[in-house]
């Protein structure tokens, strides 16, 4: 039997196996799938987020498997006390931990994240993955770049004005600070057994900040946060386009797999990387809510048709929304598996 794993390493290699590797990242579906009332109950326990995940892999045929709870979880080992939960779409952070500059030099970064007590239900989590799925299908962590986590702690807003107008030595503090959480949060996962880790930097995006920026700024700070390795990286802007800069990611830091915007040419990404790396090619899963089943087929077809030449390709979504249909996500897979094969 061909599992989720041989098809990506396969794809990493450049070779064919029956089909091309899907990564459909399905998060708050799961709590349909175990008949829960709430998104607040269901992220309360690992079990609950394992069981979750492993069913929807299983109902749905795709390739990979989430540790991942919800983005705001870093905010919580930080501190963060309170999270959103809405009836309809994923949690939020609610609470900022970083109210003043006081706040800034006052923040600890964990030690130990696999024994701290924000950490113990996805430690739970990835343990029965690991022992149900590890080996046969990825296993997926997601960790947010040192340079947009303290959006997570202090706002956006907050954040964008510290960033570009400082005081320069309060920002650079908070930054060390969090490339250190990074790390460490990556050296977590590693640990634990996570195959793939998504590294999200939205400040990598020429959506968000001027080329010019990125250079001088953003890749130093993501050489730091990447300095123990780059096995199972994989670069997203956090569904911001990045065409512009994935040379000179390859070329000065040398991660080797894309999770290219759906805003982004999926042709002209696999041109820029260009056999070096894995082009992952993203539907725009916020249609997918309002598509047609036949729109969705389309749509497929189409990036297939730019992506799949020459190999070194994977498909995949971002995070999905909740109310995209059952349907569409079966219209969306269906067409992969039928257009995917070699």
């Amino acid at each position: 039997m061909i599992t989720g794993m041989d098809r990506l390493v396969a794809a990493i290699n450049g070779e064919k196996s029956d089909r091309i590797p899907v990564f459909c990242n399905l998060l708050d579906q799961g709590v349909n799938e175990l008949g829960l009332k709430s998104l607040y109950e269901y992220y309360q326990r690992g079990e609950y987020v394992a069981e979750g995940q492993l069913k929807m892999r299983e109902k749905y045929g795709y390739d990979n498997v989430w540790s991942l709870f919800y983005v705001g979880k870093e905010a919580e080992l930080l501190g963060c006390k309170k999270i959103l939960f809405s009836p309809d779409g994923p949690p939020n952070v609610e609470h900022f931990v970083i109210q003043s500059y006081d706040d800034i030099h006052n923040l600890e970064i964990p030690d130990d994240f696999i024994h701290h007590p924000v950490f113990a239900e996805e430690l739970k989590c990835l343990q029965i993955l690991k022992r149900e799925v590890g080996g046969r299908y990825p296993i997926c962590g997601y960790v947010t770049a040192g340079m947009a986590l303290p959006a997570l702690l202090m706002g956006m807003d907050k954040w964008f004005e510290l960033l570009f107008m400082g005081p320069p030595e309060v920002r650079d503090e908070l930054l060390t600070k969090c490339s250190l959480f990074c790390r460490r949060h990556i050296a977590a996962l590693r640990e634990l057994g996570a195959d793939v880790i998504v590294y999200a930097n939205p400040f990598g995006s020429t959506d968000f900040v001027p080329f010019p920026y990125i250079i001088k700024n953003a890749i130093p700070w993501m050489k730091q946060d990447l300095s123990a390795g780059l096995q199972g990286i994989v670069y997203y802007c956090g569904g911001a386009r990045f065409n512009q800069v994935i040379e000179t990611v390859i070329s000065e830091i040398g991660i080797e797999t894309y999770y290219l915007s759906p805003l982004d040419d999926i042709g002209a990404g696999k041109r820029i990387i260009n056999g070096r790396g894995l082009t992952c090619g993203v539907i725009n899963d916020i249609k997918l809510i309002d598509w047609s089943e036949e729109e969705v087929k389309q749509e497929v077809k189409r990036m297939l048709t730019a992506g799949m030449a020459g190999g070194k390709f994977l498909f995949g979504t971002i995070l999905m929304p909740y109310k995209i249909p059952e349907r569409n996500i079966r219209a969306m897979l269906d067409a992969v598996y039928e257009y995917g094969r070699f």
